[in-house]
């Protein structure tokens, strides 16, 4: 019984470790543009293991479309408040529409990506 149990809790912790896994390591890839102001009307941002392209994002309060792209690994997103008050919730690559307010609004990830998981924190200031 014990044996199964460690069995089980050694998958388990693979698992969780490999959770931010899938890692490509194209030297060559495009570099990310520089985000820091919404282009247009939608934000872009990207995840990557346990961190995001820009420490800061700086948008206009209005409507915007806040984009998600994995870069590496599998990551959501969460921005406390940031739309009317409301949560903005993205549980994978994807998008949706928010009404911004002014403020200052934490970003997490969302979905525990390893170690680093806890680092995984940007800014977005609303203007």
């Amino acid at each position: 019984m014990t044996k199964q149990f460690n069995i089980v809790l050694a998958l388990t912790f693979i698992l969780f470790l490999a959770a931010c896994g899938g890692a490509d390591n194209n030297e060559n890839a495009e570099q990310p543009e520089d985000n820091n102001t919404a282009n247009g009307e939608t934000l872009t941002i990207q995840a990557m293991n346990w961190q995001f392209d820009q420490e800061e994002y700086s948008v206009p309060a209005g409507e915007m479309t806040i984009e998600l792209e994995n870069a590496e690994g599998n990551h959501g997103i969460i921005i406390k408040g940031a739309n009317e008050g409301e949560d903005i919730v993205l549980n994978s690559s994807g998008s949706t529409m928010a009404t911004l307010e002014p403020g200052e609004y934490q970003i997490e990830c969302s979905i525990p990506c390893g170690s680093g998981h806890t680092d995984m924190v940007s800014t977005l200031i609303v203007t």
